[in-house]
């Protein structure tokens, strides 16, 4: 079976240091599948074409043109890796409009590779504080190692680290996508509690965790 990955990235410029993250971990990403035997569909959604696109969504609800279709390629993806540029202190506004188009539920249990690009390293923190809490609300399962890189990190210098980051959390969306990674089934649930006079008792609760 063919895995597909959607790599979404949001950087303005042409070129862009945003595209060039995402096309290093989406490269490494598939090195390690096709290394051990899975065969690769990659598709990769550049935002800035898609601005008007989306400034129209929100407006009307609609999705129209290709970005009906980049929405579908992420909801049916089995992995996705998404990179935004740091605008004030945050995701950028286009990133975070694609993502509000998404359904809500699209990305339920897919495993999602976060990293951000900015001018300096004061900004990583975005990845924990931003994006991370947002991809947590779409119930995707992220990648313990987002990786940040600032406009140093691409540098002769400093280009070992990053490739090092890169290659720490390729290997990681890999293992989320190898048969021995825990399936949606397999993993843990949530005991939900819409009335509190229904609370469970504590062996019930431990029973329906280890389903």
């Amino acid at each position: 079976m063919t895995l597909k990955i959607a790599v979404v990235t949001a950087g303005l410029s042409d070129p862009s240091s945003t595209r060039l993250l995402a096309d290093q971990l989406a490269a490494e990403t598939v090195r390690r599948l096709e290394s051990s035997g899975r065969e690769v569909d990659v598709d990769v959604i550049e935002l800035r074409p898609l601005a008007h696109n989306l400034a129209d969504f929100m407006l009307t609800g609609f999705a129209s043109g290709d970005l009906e279709g980049a929405l579908a390629s992420v909801a049916h993806a089995d992995a996705v890796i998404a990179v935004s540029p740091v605008f004030t202190a945050s995701y950028s506004g286009l990133f975070k409009m694609f993502f509000d188009a998404l359904d809500n539920d699209a990305l339920d249990g897919t495993p999602v590779l976060i990293a951000a690009t900015a001018g300096t390293a004061r900004h990583s923190l975005v990845l924990e504080h931003a994006l991370r809490p947002m991809f947590a609300y779409l119930k995707a399962v992220v990648v313990p190692t987002g990786v940040f890189a600032a406009s140093e990190d691409f540098g002769s210098t400093n280009g070992g680290a990053l490739t090092g980051r890169v290659q720490r959390a390729a290997r990681q969306l890999v293992a989320l996508l190898a048969d021995e990674a825990p399936s949606r089934a397999q993993r843990p649930v949530k005991v939900t509690i819409d009335n509190p006079e229904d609370t469970p008792d504590f062996a019930s609760m431990l029973a329906a965790a280890s389903r």
